[in-house]
């Protein structure tokens, strides 16, 4: 018995396979925690090195069941710019200064074409927690902390 494939076919339907998963884990993300901010627990992914905090949520459309936000975490306080260049998903971002109290906050707009609206931070800031538009409503002077998991 012949077997015959119908390569084009089967190259379309894995294009077109592929095209409609989505990216559920930024490819530079390698640890969560999890976090509090104004008292309500979160499960994030934290994005502490340089390469994880370029890389973003570029390319996410949307964060699994078990997963909040992200945190962007810096070594020290200091002005950022945020943009969603290549990011689906429309987010708030929540900026944080050292001592973990929210400072300010915007939402922000999918954007796949350059250039992209940017978002900086209100002054200076030690972390960032971007999580899915309208699923929280933090007001400024509220904090983060980090919950203790042991």
């Amino acid at each position: 018995m012949t077997s015959t494939t119908n390569w084009p076919a089967v190259v379309l339907l894995l294009v077109f396979g592929v095209s409609a998963c989505s990216q559920a884990t930024p490819a530079s993300m390698s640890s969560e925690a999890d976090i509090e901010v104004a008292g309500e627990p979160l499960t994030v992914w934290v994005a502490d090195e340089p390469i994880e905090r370029r890389q973003g949520l570029m390319g996410v459309d949307r964060f699994p069941p078990d997963i909040d936000g992200m945190l962007f975490v810096y070594e020290s306080e200091r002005s950022t710019t945020f943009s969603m260049f290549n990011t689906p998903m429309a987010l708030d971002i929540w900026w944080f200064d050292s001592d973990g109290v929210l400072v300010g906050s915007a939402e922000m707009e999918p954007c796949f074409a350059k250039p992209c609206t940017s978002y900086r931070s209100p002054g200076p800031i030690e972390s960032v927690l971007e999580t899915p538009r309208g699923r929280y409503d933090f007001r400024p002077g509220v904090g983060l902390s980090t919950i203790d998991s042991s």
